[in-house]
C-alpha cells in the first residue's frame, strides 16, 4: 500500500501545510467608511504577503491595515471618497475611476473589503464603465464588476522582488514556507505506481492527465477540470 498524496497530506491541515499566524501581521481590507481621511503611522513587514502594509489611523481613531503602493511614505494622507480625485493611495469605487487609471486591491462585492491585485508589483486597468464596470487583471483577463466596488489608485508596492535570484536551496526551501508550502516538490511522474496516479512508467504520464472536478482526492492530481486539452 502507497503513501497518501500530497493533496490527500494536505488536506489533513497539518503544521506542514499551514501558514503560521505570526507571518500575518493582520487582515487586509477596508472599513466600512464612505468618505473619511486617514494617516500613514508605519509600514511593516509581513511575510505573509509580498507586500509591506501600511497602518492608517483614521479620523475617528480606527486602524486598519492597508496594502503599501509604490511610493508610499508615513505621514501621507489616505482618502476615501466618492468622487473622482486620483492620487495614489485614494480608495474610491470603481464607477468614479477614469479609464486607464492603475488600480490595486478591487472588492469583488462592494463592501467585501478587497479580494483581487493584491501581490506586490501588481495593478489592474479600468477599461470601460456601464451597467458594471470592466477591469483587465495583471493576467489579462477582464472581469465585471459591480460600480460601487472599492480599490486602490496606484500599483502594489514591493515590485522586482523577482529579479534577484535563489543563490542557494535554503533561501528558496524558506520563502516558500511562508507561503504554506513546501519545498522541494517530487514530481508524480519521478514517483512510483503505488504512491501516485502518474508514476510507474518510463515515458510520460501513462493516464490522461485531465480529470474531472468531481475525483476523489486519491486522483485528482493533474489537469484539474482543464477547459482545453490536447495541442492548441
Amino acid at each position: 500500500m502507497g503513501k497518501r498524496l500530497r493533496s490527500q497530506r494536505r488536506g489533513a491541515g497539518k503544521p506542514s501545510y499551514i501558514s503560521p499566524s505570526f507571518k500575518h501581521k493582520g487582515k487586509i481590507r477596508y472599513p466600512s467608511i464612505k468618505e473619511g481621511r486617514g494617516i500613514v503611522e508605519k509600514l511593516i513587514h509581513n511575510p505573509g504577503t509580498t507586500s509591506p502594509i501600511a497602518v492608517v489611523k483614521l479620523e475617528d481613531g480606527r486602524k486598519f491595515n492597508m496594502l503599501a503602493y509604490e511610493g508610499l511614505r508615513t505621514g501621507e494622507s489616505i482618502r476615501f471618497t466618492q468622487e473622482s480625485i486620483i492620487e495614489p493611495g485614494n480608495i474610491l469605487p470603481l464607477d468614479a475611476i477614469p479609464e486607464g487609471t492603475p488600480i490595486y486591491n478591487i472588492e469583488h462585492e462592494p463592501g467585501d473589503g478587497g479580494k483581487f491585485v493584491r501581490a506586490a508589483g501588481n495593478y489592474a486597468t479600468v477599461i470601460s464603465h456601464g451597467d458594471g464596470v470592466i477591469v483587465k487583471l495583471p493576467s489579462g483577463s477582464q472581469k465585471k464588476l459591480h460600480p460601487q466596488c472599492r480599490a486602490t489608485i496606484g500599483v502594489v508596492a514591493g515590485g522586482g522582488r523577482k529579479e534577484k535570484p535563489f543563490m542557494k536551496a535554503g533561501k528558496k526551501y524558506h520563502a516558500i514556507k511562508s507561503k504554506a508550502r513546501i519545498y522541494p516538490i517530487t514530481r508524480g511522474v519521478a514517483m512510483n505506481a503505488v504512491n501516485h496516479p502518474h508514476g510507474g512508467g518510463r515515458t510520460g504520464l501513462g493516464t490522461p492527465s485531465t480529470v474531472s472536478k468531481g475525483a476523489p482526492p486519491g486522483r485528482k492530481v493533474g489537469n484539474i477540470g482543464a477547459r482545453k486539452t490536447g495541442k492548441r
